[in-house]
């Protein structure tokens, strides 16, 4: 009898391990169910931000020739056929002042300084969007990797991807290009049309 109930309990063990490594075999092998922790409340989510995002529901993207001639040839590769600049040889990776970071194409809100961090990637790195409804992200499986790519909504400018190592408060990293961006400082949102986010900094005073 005690070998039975023995073999038996040796039984659930090896079930149970073997349950465990095929869940986290999955997780692996799709990105995108480590992101949708935050959905599912496995990691925290964004905070709401108040904003409108009206002004962009009637962009309209320039043609591919006068995003050449508007863009530099690094932010054309970069945004329009989802290049990667050099880590530590952007402008942004190591960018400290207080702002945000706007979308070089369209000028939407994407990112702030005050979710900036320090990843060691060489890229900059954020732990959150400025405003989560003007990031969109794609399954992304070039270079033989499973990667989510984040986009902006209506420019449709490639930014870099986001990957489940990041601190807290979300375990994110929007691991990013510089060139996708243009920096706006605080003390030139009001007149640059985003005043709306000076309330943030103002509170980190």
């Amino acid at each position: 009898m005690y070998v039975f109930h023995s073999r038996r309990l040796s039984l659930l063990g090896v079930l149970l391990l073997m349950t465990l490594l095929f869940w986290r075999f999955q997780r692996q092998q799709d990105p995108a169910a480590e992101i949708a922790g935050v959905e599912s409340g496995v990691l925290p989510p964004p905070p709401v931000v108040y904003f409108s995002t009206d002004q962009w529901q009637g962009f309209e993207k320039p043609s591919d020739d006068q995003l050449k001639a508007s863009l530099t040839p690094l932010q054309y590769e970069v945004t329009q056929h989802k290049g990667t600049e050099r880590p530590f040889q952007n402008e942004f990776w190591n960018h400290k002042e207080a702002g945000i970071y706007v979308d070089v194409v369209s000028g939407e809100p994407l990112f702030s300084s005050l979710d900036k961090y320090d990843s060691g990637s060489g890229w900059p790195s954020f732990t959150r969007p400025l405003v989560p409804e003007l990031i969109v992200e794609e399954h992304d499986s070039s270079f033989g990797m499973k990667r989510i790519e984040i986009r902006s909504l209506h420019g449709g400018s490639h930014l870099g991807h986001v990957f489940p190592d990041g601190p807290p408060p979300t375990g994110l990293r929007y691991c990013t290009n510089s060139a996708a961006f243009r920096f706006i400082p605080v003390d030139e949102l009001e007149n640059e049309g985003y005043g709306e986010f000076l309330a943030a900094f103002s509170s980190k005073e």
